[in-house]
């Protein structure tokens, strides 16, 4: 065994940087590069102990899970000369191997897709490998970007071998690519948004709208009206005069500074929509200082988007963002759409716009000890460092919705982990009240709950499309609401572990044919499996088909209490009211009271929701907890809270608790309440040796406990009828 990481041979490289990852270059000058690119930027990785031979014929590699030979001394990569074993399966690769099982990625954008469209290569493949070709990466040099020189390492491959380990790819990629990001708690909430000329009074009015309706907001974004236009082309896309601008639509917004007060005070947050592509101009108010920041004065021409230029970019954000983040904007939606026009960088060669402008923004929201958050789409291989990304302007089809689901899952098979797509669809010349219906309650156990569209037909506010739609997207929000705790716990194991918040059924179950046969359903985190309705139904409760896979273990409907053991298909026929929707049975879920904020409410009271475990035993997950705005987690400060349920024949214990770590703003005290769902006849309920009431709520038997510190175990022992 060696416990090197690098090893050569002459004018080639390899570096195993885990089991299932090996870094393979070749440069004819001997010249590599150790230096970050925007896919790999862990050079500094751990030795990874592994098998070496090297005779000079031929260097072997052996991971235990990868097998590597080559036998070029020195010669570029070829067919002849590399290949490499995946131990699980014998898979045997060569260069030029084509990878033909790719279980699929991301789009970049579903911008003007209606339905289902071929998708770019992913991570994992049922080929038990792929190739990831960093060869022309840029470097990040000092903080910034720059061109990779010539010399160095022409050839620059990152080959992944798994077999069926798909979590363990994942985790590879975050070795060399850096943890995913945990986005701001906010993102996980409830967004409005429309394209449309509002006026301050307008979005007050939107604000109480959602209080009177009882509808649960958290961010409000502000299109691409909020700013001044000043009617010409500029040096972007021909057609998209006005679309960039930096200075306050006072025809709309007279008071934008009050409104952003005023909206902090009411705890949401606000995203303004920028199109960057012409830079600062002579018409935004800011223009004399930026120019003078530039070592130029305000009478010179307005200088062209220079996204590559450090100075440029410094003085852009210090002039064009800053002002109004001092004002009260959170955070900004990048809308960059112009690869096909500008598709390079200035001067930076060959840097494409969409993986740098996520990069600096992500960096630019990060000062002062924030949480960095680029919401933009999506930029490709290490984009999972910059969430949360605006999946573009669907189509408002059944067909897409139909495509969005799996599109949603497995785009976590690249890492783009965290998806904000328009729920209802972005554009349609018909108002289909059916489909945005079903769209909400997709997006309400998705990643966000964000509702955005265009024309006046569209106005997505819930309460404008009709009965008995509109009850049905109620109850979609609360649901959302309620669950925000286990969404938050979910999206934080995704920064730990590299697990998809929304996954494909096959990352849990790849050794199982028919987890690759249920593209219409995906586990939401560890313990709830959905399978959201996809196709209009009949009759009118509106009942829709849905065939589901159920896995391995008992799962409990959300809904109706049924237990279903799996592995078993299923035909549900689902009513509107009815999400296909299960929960691991017996595990508890971390829940919260229903709130109008649902993600900047304090957690004074946990809400853990138990079903009745299927056998003996312990049942587990946990709560994650943290100020869900700074980076102060990526430190250690943060809260996790242990669950249990424990069945032992006719006695069930109920713990939570106790709380390990601290955050800032972490309560003081809190009450807990179990909510036992499909529980028969319970004898008697006792907590810390004393008699405690058993309650009723909608027919649930409830357990209430009284405030404690969350670093106290609360624990409840309850005797059950004979079963």
């Amino acid at each position: 065994m060696f416990s090197q990481s690098i090893v050569i041979g002459g004018t080639a490289r390899f570096t195993v940087i885990a089991r299932e990852l090996v870094r393979l270059e070749h440069s004819p000058s001997g010249t590599f590069t150790d230096e970050p690119t925007l896919f790999a930027r862990e050079r500094a990785v751990p030795a990874c102990p592994c098998e070496l031979r090297n005779d000079g014929a031929e260097l072997v590699i052996d991971t235990g899970v990868l097998r590597l030979r080559y036998r070029g001394a020195g010669a570029a990569f070829t067919a002849d000369n590399l290949e490499i074993t995946v131990t699980e399966g014998g898979t045997l690769w060569r260069p030029g191997l084509a990878d033909t099982e790719n279980l699929g990625g991301p789009l970049a954008t579903v911008d003007n897709v209606q339905g289902p469209v071929p998708l770019p290569d992913g991570l994992l493949s049922r080929q038990g490998w792929h190739l990831v070709d960093d060869s022309s990466g840029h470097l990040l040099r000092d903080g910034w970007i720059v061109q990779r020189p010539l010399a160095a390492s022409t050839t620059d491959w990152y080959f992944f071998g798994y077999g069926r380990d798909y979590k363990a790819a994942l985790r590879a990629l975050t070795v060399i690519g850096g943890p995913a990001a945990l986005p701001r708690r906010h993102v996980f909430g409830s967004w409005y948004c429309r394209w449309w000329s509002y006026t301050s009074n307008d979005y007050r009015a939107i604000v109480e709208e959602y209080r009177q309706h009882d509808f649960p907001l958290d961010i409000l974004v502000m299109d691409m009206d909020w700013h001044r236009k000043d009617g010409r082309t500029g040096f972007g896309w021909a057609g998209m005069r006005g679309w960039t601008g930096w200075s306050w639509n006072r025809e709309l917004l007279p008071d934008a500074e009050t409104l952003l007060a005023e909206l902090r005070r009411d705890r949401l947050a606000v995203t303004l929509n920028v199109h960057p592509h012409d830079g600062i101009r002579s018409t935004d108010d800011t223009f004399p200082e930026f120019m003078r920041d530039l070592g130029r004065t305000p009478e010179d021409a307005d200088p062209p988007f220079q996204a590559g230029d450090r100075d440029y970019m410094r003085a852009y954000f210090s002039h064009g963002h800053e002002p109004h983040e001092k004002a009260g904007v959170d955070f900004w939606w990048v809308d960059w759409q112009q690869d096909s026009l500008m598709p390079y960088a200035h001067p930076v060669p060959y840097l494409q716009h969409l993986p740098w402008l996520n990069y600096l923004y992500f960096e630019h929201t990060a000062a002062d000890g924030r949480r960095g958050l680029s919401f933009s789409r999506w930029a490709g291989w290490g984009d999972h460092r910059h969430p949360i990304h605006f999946s573009g302007d669907a189509g408002a089809t059944w067909e897409m919705l139909r495509f969005e689901v799996p599109f949603t899952a497995v785009s976590g098979n690249a890492g783009c982990f965290f998806w904000a797509h328009d729920a209802g669809g972005f554009h349609s010349p018909q108002r289909d009240p059916e489909l945005y219906t079903r769209w909400i309650q997709f997006c309400a156990l998705s990643a966000s709950l964000r509702l955005h569209s265009c024309g006046d037909h569209l106005d997505r506010r819930p309460w404008l499309w009709g009965e008995p739609f509109t009850a049905v997207m109620h109850a979609a929000f609360h649901l959302r609401a309620v669950l925000l705790p286990y969404v938050y716990t979910s999206a934080w194991q995704c920064h730990r572990d590299t697990l998809p918040l929304l996954r494909p059924l096959y990352l849990e179950y790849p050794r199982c044919e028919d987890a690759y046969r249920c593209p219409q359903e995906y586990l939401f985190g560890d313990h709830l499996l959905v399978a959201p309705v996809t196709s209009p139904g009949t009759g009118a409760d509106f009942v829709a088909m849905q065939s589901v896979w159920i896995p391995e273990g008992s799962w409990v409907d959300w809904f109706t209490g049924e237990v279903t053991a799996g592995p078993r298909w299923l035909e549900i026929a689902a009513p509107l009211g009815r999400i296909p929707l299960w929960v691991r049975a017996g595990v508890p879920l971390p829940l919260q009271p229903y709130s109008p904020r649902m993600t900047t409410e304090p957690l004074s009271c946990l809400v853990v929701r138990c079903t009745p475990p299927p056998a003996d035993g312990d049942y587990a997950a946990v709560l994650y907890e943290d100020d869900g705005q700074t980076d102060a987690y990526r430190h250690g400060a943060g809260a996790v809270t242990p669950l249990l349920q424990q069945r032992a024949g006719n006695r069930l214990t109920l713990r939570v608790g106790p709380a390990a770590g601290t955050y800032a703003g972490q309560p003081e005290t809190r009450t807990v309440e179990f909510q036992l769902h499909g529980y028969g006849a319970i004898q008697a309920a006792e907590a810390d040796g004393q008699p405690l009431a058993v309650e009723t709520q909608d027919g649930v038997p409830v357990l209430r406990l009284p405030p404690a510190a969350p670093t106290v175990a609360r624990t409840v022992i309850l005797r059950l009828a004979p079963r």
